[in-house]
């Protein structure tokens, strides 16, 4: 007898099991539309080492050969490369506002204030000091931010297929598409490269391929062009300053964790997705997105004040200098 029931006990068991698992109802899987809408991230969020899970880091950082022995992928040193770079391009940032708004406001005077702006000039535009400050910082920002952008649409690719998961519409009528979502501080980022590049061309690569050299240009050739062409150059210069003075300030206060959360404000891709924010929340975001962006205020009309307020009124230049000015713009098409 217990011989017997010895040997059917395992068999019992095993029947009971099978039996069990036969009714376990499947957990539902989510459907690979709602993973997008979730993890399609903008631009602006920071791919920082902690926001990652063990996971995350092996499938959601693009892993390059030879970087992900250290769980860290090509996103993770891109991120670092341009907020780093953003760093190096303070230093000649805060010269060159120095010498092209705030001597100026101080000295009332564009004479006056040229002598500063030749000192200066000392410090970031030798042979050594103006590709470190200048010219490798920029390339490596901006090329940074154009890499980051063609990575994550890559990995979306990748997650979800090809183009046929991406030909729907999507909850607001728009055609799905696997970029991922533009930031105002990506934006205006791009929108200051445009001015940026206007103005080295003008002020820098202009004259070294026409004179072989700028040391004739400085603030009475900004004059020049204010008195001359006004229109062109009051258009240039203000989106010159108010674009880059808000990319400045906003990147500086994302890097630095300062800059208020956009993920609440963003609306859903998907009508099954919500976000709920209570009221602190949101006021704590307004208190936040004031500070920065009265900040950025202030950082413009500091660019602004002997900028705009000094240089722009000038007047023209006459003599040789002067027609050395209208040759300069003559080439630019002005």
């Amino acid at each position: 007898m217990a011989d017997t029931g010895g040997a059917s006990a395992p068999d019992s068991w095993r029947n009971s099991q099978a039996i069990s698992l036969h009714h376990i109802d499947p957990a539902p899987i989510e459907s690979p539309a709602t993973e997008r809408d979730d993890l399609l991230l903008p631009d602006d969020v920071i791919d920082d080492e902690a926001s990652y899970t063990r996971k995350d880091r092996r499938f959601g950082t693009a892993a390059a050969p030879g970087l992900s022995g250290t769980g860290r992928g090509a996103i993770y040193y891109l991120t670092r490369i341009q907020k780093y770079s953003s760093y190096a391009m303070s230093l000649f940032t805060t010269l060159h506002i120095s010498n092209v708004s705030l001597i100026p406001a101080a000295t009332r005077s564009v004479d006056a204030s040229e002598t500063y702006l030749l000192m200066t000039r000392e410090i970031y535009q030798t042979s050594i000091s103006e590709p470190l400050l200048v010219i490798l910082p920029f390339v490596a920002h901006i090329g940074s931010g154009v890499a980051l952008r063609l990575l994550r649409r890559a990995q979306n690719v990748r997650r979800y297929g090809g183009a046929g998961l991406w030909a729907g519409q999507g909850s607001h009528g728009h055609t799905a598409s696997p970029w991922p979502e533009m930031s105002y501080i990506s934006i205006s980022g791009y929108a200051f490269t445009i001015f940026y590049s206007g103005h080295v061309l003008m002020n820098r690569l202009l004259p070294l391929a026409v004179e072989g050299d700028s040391s004739n240009v400085g603030l009475a050739y900004i004059a020049h062009g204010f008195a001359q062409h006004p229109v062109v150059s009051w258009l240039a210069y203000i989106g010159l300053i108010g674009v880059g003075a808000g990319h400045m300030v906003w990147g500086t206060a994302k890097w630095l964790g300062l800059a208020p959360s956009t993920r609440g404000w963003l609306k859903p891709r998907n009508k099954t997705v919500s976000v709920v924010v209570d009221r602190k929340t949101r006021r704590q975001r307004r208190r936040r997105w004031l500070s920065v962006q009265g900040t950025a205020i202030v950082l413009a009309a500091l660019w602004a004040v002997g900028g705009l307020g000094v240089v722009a009124r000038g007047g023209p230049t006459s003599g040789w200098l002067g027609a050395l000015y209208d040759n300069l713009y003559s080439k630019a098409g002005l």
